[in-house]
């Protein structure tokens, strides 16, 4: 896998477009994805389960949130730690941040997935 093609993948990923064409119109609401993608006719849920990366992707970035937001108050408020506001602010990032991220997170996944796994002639065939 090049550093190009991880790159343009991760770009389609955060932009919310299809990882293979680069259409932008893949979920229909914040939460709801299509089932393909109405340009190239990629399935998205390539099978069950195919979603748990994504959900990984997602719990990493919400941690990675959270602990740049403990580290980031610790030393800017050292060493009177306003202990309440820590708590409230780090409690809302790890409530907030899993829903903002959820539709970047499948398409991250999505585009990783294709770089790892390219499409099989099953898959090529069910798009068209």
């Amino acid at each position: 896998m090049s550093r190009a093609a991880l790159a343009r993948a991760v770009l389609r990923g955060l932009l919310k477009r299809c990882p293979k064409c680069g259409e932008a119109k893949i979920f229909r609401r914040w939460f709801t994805l299509v089932a393909r993608c109405p340009r190239c006719g990629l399935v998205f849920e390539r099978e069950e389960g195919y979603w748990t990366g994504a959900m990984a992707i997602n719990i990493g970035v919400t941690e990675l949130m959270f602990v740049v937001a403990l580290v980031a108050g610790l030393v800017l408020t050292w060493p009177a730690l306003p202990v309440a506001w820590l708590l409230a602010i780090t409690i809302a990032l790890n409530a907030l941040v899993p829903v903002l991220f959820y539709p970047f997170s499948k398409t991250i996944w999505i585009s990783i997935d294709l770089l790892l796994h390219a499409l099989d002639e099953r898959e090529l065939l069910r798009g068209s």
